[in-house]
């Protein structure tokens, strides 16, 4: 470990997947040989160690390449091997010690599997040729700070930013106006909106998942279809959310980028939007080691969250693939993204954040939220950020059936943690643990609903359905709606502004 690197180690380096000449050959290896010991460079093939505070992402072992999981230890220690330090956290407080923070908003792309292996300082020369040389090595010497960084960044933007992506750090507001799903609709009107999950069922049967989703619909204006959550196969949530659809519910369907690759990725969304599905929840999803055994693959991503919002965006607003093709009839989503605003330190989830908003998040759904005081710092660095007026916001709630609940979320759950007043509220409560639960969610709501910057709550029930009626008639949000639901579509009951 060194100054410069402060993992605990670096991973092997890749090979390329292709025969390269000698002298391409050599130069990577000098370039491992360098990088290697002083940024455990790992020849991804695209480097972006000038926007990483010179810390090496792809040591993360879900090769996050634009910020940390929501999955942090209490520690700051990685929960898929917890003897190392999460490496966003480092990343994160070495920008803010050197002053480049605002670095960490430029959307990075995924890798391309082509050039893994590959040297890059090449392309960096024949960049800095392009540009011109003695240009390049005068703006060096140059006493104008804003000459200085656009000679440098003519040369190291280009290469880490290939044309089939063109990521930047700026924001990029939907290119439509009219809302495309009831969720956008009632948020855009300033409703504070209830949703809620249903978790899918393990088998084929839908009969339960058809009487849940009849059971929360009167009471919600959408329902969230969990992706394999814990690593755990379930029904998908696609077929979830088409059978929500067709019964009148409005779905937000969950896609983990863990199970999904950038071409299935843009192949399932085009099929979500025709069969009526509009709101898209990108997440990266948990690592298989926290699923059932056998574990699957536990290689990286292939793309990250905020990746996946930036494809679905450009799809959407430009109506091209990642690829460049143009498409005829563009793709309608409205998107999401999960969040975890005590992961780390409010001032670095804010900084997430505001990089899942540039990438095209329009609402979040948090984290499970015990402690409500301790949103205000959260929403206080989105507020400074600008971006609070961006996004709608929906704090996670989830009613606590047991103590043995409590203790599972609390020490098996990456990213939730429980505060030791509700541990030992639902200890004390005994049989009466469901009861004591469901009034810590309501207190919980009550200290919420009028926070400036949160739209909603988004009702985390971990399989417990039936509580979804009470909590949301006893927390005064509920108003019953008169009219009849669309055929086809939603139009659950209005809820209290």
């Amino acid at each position: 470990m060194s100054g410069i690197k402060p993992a605990r180690r670096w991973q092997p380096a890749f090979y390329p997947f292709k025969k390269e000449k000698f002298g391409r050959r050599i130069l990577a290896r000098t370039e491992l040989l360098v990088k290697g010991p002083l940024f455990g460079c790992m020849m991804c093939g695209n480097c972006i160690l000038q926007e990483t505070a010179f810390i090496c992402p792809m040591q993360c072992p879900k090769g996050m390449r634009n910020g940390p999981c929501g999955g942090v230890t209490p520690k700051k220690n990685c929960y898929v091997d917890e003897t190392r330090r999460c490496i966003w956290n480092s990343i994160f407080e070495r920008a803010l010690r050197k002053g480049r923070e605002e670095k960490l908003l430029e959307v990075l792309p995924p890798l391309d599997w082509s050039s893994v292996g590959c040297e890059t300082w090449g392309d960096v020369a024949r960049q800095v040729r392009f540009v011109g040389t003695g240009k390049f090595i005068r703006s060096f010497f140059s006493n104008d700070r804003k000459k200085k960084s656009a000679a440098w960044e003519s040369v190291f933007m280009t290469v880490r930013q290939p044309a089939w992506w063109q990521g930047d750090s700026g924001y990029h507001p939907p290119a439509y106006t009219e809302p495309v799903s009831e969720l956008e609709r009632r948020l855009r009107k300033g409703e504070f909106v209830v949703a809620t999950e249903i978790v899918p069922p393990l088998g084929a049967n839908r009969g339960k998942l058809i009487r849940d989703i009849e059971m929360v619909k009167p009471f919600v204006s959408a329902i969230n279809f969990t992706d394999a959550s814990s690593a755990t196969p379930k029904m998908s949530s696609i077929a979830c959310s088409k059978i929500a659809y067709d019964l009148g519910a409005e779905p937000v369907f969950q896609i983990a980028a863990r199970d999904t690759t950038r071409t299935g990725l843009q192949s399932t969304a085009i099929g979500a939007t025709g069969m009526g599905i509009r709101n898209l929840l990108c997440i990266t999803g948990d690592n298989p080691l926290v699923g059932p055994s056998p574990v699957s693959d536990m290689n990286f991503v292939d793309v990250d969250s905020v990746q996946m919002l930036w494809i679905l965006r450009r799809m959407r607003d430009e109506g091209i693939y990642l690829d460049g093709r143009k498409m005829k009839n563009p793709p309608q989503f409205f998107l999401g993204a999960a969040t975890s605003p005590f992961a780390s330190s409010p001032g670095l989830q804010a900084i997430r954040d505001h990089k899942k908003v540039n990438a095209g998040a329009q609402f979040f759904q948090t984290n499970i939220v015990f402690e409500p005081d301790k949103l205000d710092m959260w929403l206080e660095q989105l507020d400074k950020r600008g971006i609070i007026d961006k996004v709608y916001i929906l704090v996670g709630i989830a009613p606590l059936k047991s103590y043995n609940v409590a203790q599972y979320l609390h020490a098996r759950v990456p990213g939730i943690t429980l505060p030791d007043n509700v541990l030992k509220r639902m200890e004390k409560a005994g049989d009466s643990a469901s009861e004591e639960g469901i009034q810590i969610a309501l207190e919980t709501i009550d200290s919420i609903k009028n926070k400036k910057g949160v739209n909603g709550i988004h009702l985390m029930t971990l399989g417990w359905e039936a509580v979804v009626e009470r909590i949301v008639k006893e927390s005064g949000l509920f108003t019953p709606n008169p009219l009849l639901p669309s055929e086809g579509g939603s139009n659950p009951p209005l809820v209290k502004t």
